[in-house]
């Protein structure tokens, strides 16, 4: 899907390389755009940790979202001390350790399976706290085109099939939650919905809450949001007794930050390879992983512009090669390259793999032109993260 907006914030010379570097201004339009969603549609959206995690710039979010979810004790903890709102945690299974870290901060706890429901139950009584505990469902249909992220693919572990809830006993259960989308837009959302009401609809009238997860493109310029607010307010007027949650982790930071990287060195080949000081499998693992291909400021696919390079990184993995791209003009050691679209699903998971230095994280306002370096790494990082 394109739906990056090619942009150049103007990064000072100051700047640091490697960095990640967020525009709050983009940010702020991000977080204004699922405002509005909140008050038209009346549903709640709580930020994804697993997706963006800069608590330097929660303050700012926490003006208008409801809260975050977590995905075990350490997001949850992130959290509670650094947004200040609701906390729902989700993971396929807790121990008793994860639920007794959770219990004194969670709100709502989404649990994966009856067995693991059933199994906490008596802590959760003992905590002393109104929590609402609520079932991850498998709505039964998905979109998602890449079999890894896909969360109702054949044989999937997420998710409670609607075969299990026959003769099952839901006192205790206020809510259901389903994941089912991957930067999707409205109309995606609208057959998932069909699906999981054809499987779970008898259930609802009996709850308090549902939330229909992440994936949802909200702030993308190619999303459909009017049809969102359309569905959720059909939705609420089937099922008025129940308060609806989105939890968007992508369209939070989406097109608000870049990657700023430096080339260290030119390696004479067919394409001539550029060393950064960056790595993918370290920095941007879903070039590897999904795969997916960044956007990079100025430049292109191979041979649409005079001078292709194969851009390569840091570590001693052999295919921790970003891709090939043309530029204008030569590459030197010294030059600059910005990927685009950097600040979701990347700093979230990051390594120090091969001790390779961890990019500073920076906010950008173009509005005042204050350029504040948030975080730098140094060996102590790596460090810490061993024995």
């Amino acid at each position: 899907m394109d739906h990056i907006i090619h942009y150049n914030p103007d990064v000072p010379k100051e700047t640091p390389s490697p960095c990640f570097v967020v525009d709050l201004q983009r940010l702020e339009d991000n977080i204004s755009a699922l405002d509005g969603v909140q008050k038209e549609a009346g549903c709640k959206i709580l930020c994804a940790l697993k997706g963006f995690a800069m608590h330097s710039v929660f303050p700012l979010l926490s003006k208008s979202l409801a809260g975050v979810c977590a995905s075990g004790p350490h997001e949850a903890q992130l959290g509670s001390d650094f947004f200040g709102k609701e906390v729902h945690v989700y993971a396929p299974a807790f121990s008793e350790e994860d639920m007794a870290e959770i219990l004194p901060i969670a709100h709502h706890i989404t649990f994966n399976s009856f067995r693991q429901f059933e199994q906490h139950q008596v802590a959760i009584g003992e905590s002393g706290r109104k929590i609402s505990c609520g079932l991850r469902v498998n709505p039964g249909y998905s979109e998602v085109e890449v079999a890894l992220y896909d969360p109702c693919a054949k044989g999937t572990r997420l998710g409670v099939p609607v075969e299990a809830f026959k003769d099952r006993n839901m006192e205790g259960i206020e809510g259901l939650h389903f994941h089912a989308l991957c930067e999707q837009n409205s109309d995606t959302f609208v057959r998932v919905l069909e699906a999981f009401e054809s499987r779970f609809s008898k259930w609802l009238p009996d709850l308090k809450w549902v939330n229909f997860g992440g994936g949802h493109h909200i702030t993308s310029p190619h999303y459909d949001r009017d049809l969102l607010i359309e569905t959720l307010l059909s939705f609420k007027s089937r099922y008025p007794n129940l308060t609806v949650y989105l939890e968007p982790g992508e369209a939070i930071a989406i097109n608000t930050g870049l990657l700023l990287a430096t080339v260290l060195d030119i390696i004479p080949g067919n394409p001539d390879i550029a060393i950064l000081d960056i790595s993918a499998t370290c920095h941007m693992p879903d070039v590897l992983e999904m795969p997916y291909r960044p956007v990079i400021f100025g430049a292109k696919s191979p041979a649409e512009k005079p001078y292709t390079y194969r851009l390569g990184g840091l570590s001693c993995l052999a295919g921790d090669v970003v891709g090939d791209y043309s530029f204008d003009n030569p590459l030197q050691p010294g030059d600059q390259v910005q990927f685009l679209d950097m600040a979701h699903y990347t700093m979230v998971k990051t390594s120090t793999f091969n001790g390779i230095k961890h990019p500073s994280i920076a906010t950008w306002d173009p509005r005042t032109k204050c350029l504040e370096i948030v975080r730098k790494f140094g060996y102590e990082d790596y460090k810490n993260r061993l024995s």
